[in-house]
């Protein structure tokens, strides 16, 4: 059977559908008013590909096109023959000669009738890579920023490291995939895409002419038996007795598991061993147990993630270790921080980022596990923060890094002390924290209460926020109607109105007050592709409030730029107003974008078998 080969009319498709990200970017040629755009100058324009594909060695890799424009209009490279020429050739005359860049392919093609150039350069293993006149420059998210070649530069000795997962796999094929798994990945990228197209569209596999050659992160990926390609694909996790591991006859661990995947099963199965150990059940007053969390599931989540995509691969003794103390938890990872970053940096939460798993950690973020690269750390802090809770703690040595969340809290005086006031109703962490946000007075939304709580269930947040109220604790100051009409005339989401209060047990609980259900509807989520990065929220709730009245709409905002990434989310009141939009054979235009929606599936379980 001949293999379904990506071709690049293909790729260009793709990159078009999913738009510019860290691995990706668009630059046009042309430039001027709208109805009479003139050519670039050929030497702008080589500057512009020598700076992006410097950017792209010096982070993780990634393709830029010629002549497309930010939002994927195609306007084409109206040069000379001899002007191309001179910008194909940009990424040797416009690079400083002593840094030559690892270039994967140089190449033209003719699109949609028009002429467009498309570059492929790897990540860099052997330098730190310059332009011609002397400028380091690092791939940041969707942005190519100035940066110290102090912070890029690495050792020989973390060379096997970097290049583990880009290396060819003898003796490898696609029978030795989960090809079902590869499938719904694939599904998610486009509909109707082969599982041969996926491999290539995230450079997992090459055509050598005969046959499909798979790099080593298809194999940790997906591989169906990945103790064959790698002896410790695993997450183990320790619960232990205490503070500190005592072994001999102190021995003090009280469970010992570990499940051994391919990375994108190893994310959900390790994930569901780790979770029953995010709760203590203890013995209440009215004799029931209650279980209580003392983690932000949200940030213990993203630690596991990170330590899963960014661990040492070529460390092929140890597996990922999560260790669950009496204080704390802790994630540690086999390989310690890449020379280029400082432990410093993570501590001051600068968003300093490199993939030692370049490939790994592509497929990990465009299928939804890993949100913007190096923003993880930034969101356990704020996480940690949001709860009470003590900073996270990070080690580093020449062999691991881990990180460690404590369980101790960190309230003011004046917000402990309102806290305690409600100590006889024996609240849950997540109830003290909704508890907290109604401090001094502050009427709540239901926005806050997620974002706080890290919540990722709608069915949870009802059970946190009917349990308050049947405790006569919260209730509702702003009447749904009312709160309806706030965020039409502010063109926000309900979601992000102000509408609930807390009452302290000094000024006497009311039951009668809370009595107004506090959530009928069946939130329903969709998901919305092709969105300019300039979109706002009140654009999106014009877009699509003609098929239902919309209760939350969520722009995932890029750390650098401060502009949206090209999706969002569109929260509707009811299952079937999100069902008349999936069911809608033509989907809003907004800023000259044709938007496109899917179901959504899940905000960090995107990946489901058939």
């Amino acid at each position: 059977m001949e293999p379904d080969i990506l071709r690049l009319s293909e790729r260009i498709d793709l990159a078009r559908e999913v738009g510019e990200s860290h691995f990706r970017e668009f630059k046009s040629a042309v430039d001027g008013p709208p109805d009479n755009k003139e050519p670039r100058s050929w030497r702008s324009i080589a500057a512009d590909i020598a700076n992006t594909l410097v950017g792209f060695a010096n982070a993780d890799g990634g393709e830029l096109i010629v002549g497309l424009e930010d939002n994927g209009f195609v306007s084409g490279i109206p040069h000379s023959q001899g002007d191309i020429e001179k910008l194909l050739a940009s990424p040797s005359t416009k690079i400083h000669r002593d840094t030559p860049l690892p270039m994967h392919r140089v190449t033209t093609i003719k699109y949609e009738g028009k002429t467009l150039l498309y570059f492929v350069v790897q990540k860099g293993s052997d330098f730190v890579h310059l332009t011609s006149d002397g400028k380091c420059l690092q791939r940041k998210d969707l942005e190519t920023v100035p940066v110290a070649s102090e912070h890029i530069k690495f050792s020989r000795s973390e060379r096997v490291s970097r290049e583990y997962d880009r290396q060819f796999v003898d003796g490898a094929s696609i029978s030795d995939l989960d090809i079902e798994l590869v499938s719904a990945v694939a599904e998610q990228v486009s509909k109707g895409m082969s599982v041969e197209k996926c491999l290539q569209h995230f450079d997992l596999a090459e055509f050598d002419g005969a046959q499909l050659q798979l790099r080593r992160a298809a194999l940790l990926l997906f591989a169906k038996k990945p103790n064959r390609w790698h002896p410790r694909m695993q997450v183990r996790v320790l619960k232990i007795q205490g503070t500190e591991l005592l072994s001999g006859e102190k021995f003090n661990v009280l469970s010992d598991e570990e499940v051994t995947r391919n990375i994108l099963e190893l994310v959900e199965e390790s994930w569901e061993l780790l979770r029953p150990h995010l709760t203590e059940t203890k013995f209440s007053k009215d004799a029931v147990f209650r279980a209580q969390i003392i983690y932000p599931e949200l940030a213990c989540r993203e630690a596991l993630i990170n330590a899963i995509a960014h661990r040492d691969y070529s460390l092929e003794g140890r597996g990922t270790e999560v260790k669950v103390y009496s204080d704390r938890l802790e994630v540690a990872n086999p390989g310690g921080l890449l020379s280029s970053i400082r432990i410093e940096d993570i501590k001051q939460l600068k968003g300093v980022h490199q993939s030692r798993n370049s490939l790994v950690a592509r497929v990990l973020r465009e299928v939804g596990y890993m949100r913007e690269l190096g923003e993880g750390v930034r969101r356990i802090h704020d996480l940690m923060n949001q709860n009470d809770l003590e900073p996270p703690e990070f080690r580093t040595d020449s062999m691991s890094f881990s990180i460690s969340l404590h369980h101790k809290y960190v309230y003011s005086k004046e917000v402990k002390l309102w806290v305690d006031s409600f100590k006889t109703y024996e609240l849950t962490r997540d109830e003290k924290t909704v508890v907290r946000l109604g401090y001094a007075g502050h009427e709540i939304s239901p926005s806050e209460i997620w974002e706080a709580v890290g919540i990722v269930d709608t069915d949870y947040y009802r059970q946190l926020l009917e349990s308050l109220v049947n405790k006569g604790i919260l209730y509702r100051s702003t009447n749904r109607n009312k709160a309806y009409s706030i965020a039409k005339g502010e063109r926000i989401s309900k979601k992000n109105v102000a509408q609930f209060s807390i009452r302290s047990p000094i000024e006497g609980i009311r039951k009668e007050e809370t009595k107004e259900s506090l959530d009928e509807s069946a939130y329903a989520k969709v998901y919305v592709g092709n969105v300019s990065y300039e979109a706002t929220e009140s654009n999106l709730i014009d877009a699509f409030s003609s098929y239902g009245e919309i209760d939350n709409v969520q722009i995932p905002v890029d750390s650098w730029t401060g502009k949206g990434r090209g999706f969002a989310f569109v929260e509707f009141q009811n299952l079937q107003a999100a069902k008349r939009v999936l069911e809608s054979k033509q989907h809003p235009v907004l800023h000259g974008r044709q938007l496109y929606v899917q179901e959504y599936q899940g905000r960090r379980r995107p990946i489901v078998k058939p």
